[in-house]
């Protein structure tokens, strides 16, 4: 009996040793040389030029990120981009292929189990895109309209659990992808395409008349999004958070935000002329990593 319960326990302290050190990512970041480092190809955060260039908001701020970690291991770090996608970020953190990644992940309880976040860097605003002529300004305008969503989101649900939509009747109609979405927006077979305001953003900019259309009513739902990386792991958390904050400090993060959103872009050289939110200026005045339940969406 003796000998099961040394067994059972040096099992137990070796288990508990692999998992301590499975969770020091900076250990092996610095033993590779290299931040395997998770990032988007189609996001307002984050996205490709094609031929392995990986561009964006997060995505420079992430690299910025890999450099305060190289000054604080001492030793230059290369890093290799690895294209994560919704369904697959979780286990590819878990599983440890990606150190880290900073996408347009949100920050949420139901993740939390499993991962967790550094310090809230934008926070997402759904809203929805409508005609400017359309004299549509808010959700109780939407009564017998029909409102576009893209298949696999969850647009339109926030809008109908959204209390000021009580007694409103809408229909729906579905795009493929957002592009497809805004299409039946810009096509006039939508009134309304309801969606995170990046994404309208981008996509109204993309109009063949971006005049002709604008970003319009209450917020639907309010998302931090943060970088993610894997659990329990504090060192890791610390510099981020740590870069996140110097970042923030120094200026540097808001100029960053500026050359995103407030100045042409590539591919095509495009304005989105988004100002940051009052929740994203809030976000880097507190730095915090508060879930998405914290912000008491209605």
């Amino acid at each position: 009996m003796k000998k099961l319960l040394l067994a059972a326990a040096v099992s137990f302290l070796a288990t508990g040793a692999a998992f301590a050190q499975a969770t020091d990512t900076l250990a092996k970041i610095s033993e590779r040389g290299a931040v395997n480092l998770g990032v988007r190809d189609s996001s307002g955060l984050a996205y490709t030029l094609g031929g392995g260039k990986y561009v964006g908001f997060h995505t420079e701020m992430a690299e910025r990120i890999v450099d305060d970690i190289s000054k604080q291991l001492g030793k230059p770090l290369k890093i290799n981009y690895q294209v994560i996608t919704s369904q697959n970020r979780i286990p590819l953190i878990q599983n440890g292929t990606i150190d880290f990644e900073c996408g347009s992940t949100t920050n949420n309880k139901a993740r939390a189990k499993d991962v967790d976040f550094a310090y809230t860097t934008y926070v997402e605003e759904v809203r929805m895109a409508v005609n400017a002529k359309s004299g549509i300004k808010s959700i109780k305008d939407l009564n017998g309209k029909t409102v576009a969503t893209t298949t696999g989101t969850t647009s339109v649900q926030t809008l109908r659990k959204n209390e000021r939509a009580q007694g409103i009747d809408f229909k729906t109609v579905q795009g493929k992808d957002h592009a497809d979405s805004f299409l039946l927006l810009e096509s006039g077979r939508a009134d309304a395409f309801v969606m995170d305001g990046s994404i309208l953003a981008a996509n109204i900019a993309k109009a063949k008349n971006p005049k002709d259309f604008e970003i319009v009513g209450e917020v639907l739902s309010v998302e931090p999004i943060a970088c993610m990386l894997p659990k329990g792991d504090e060192k890791l958390k610390k510099a981020l958070d740590d870069s996140i904050v110097r970042q923030i400090k120094d200026g540097s993060l808001a100029k960053l935000y500026d050359k995103w959103f407030m100045s042409p872009i590539p591919p095509n050289n495009v304005n989105l002329n988004m100002p940051a939110s009052e929740g994203t200026k809030n976000a880097w005045a507190h730095p915090n990593d508060k879930p998405m339940e914290d912000y008491g969406n209605k």
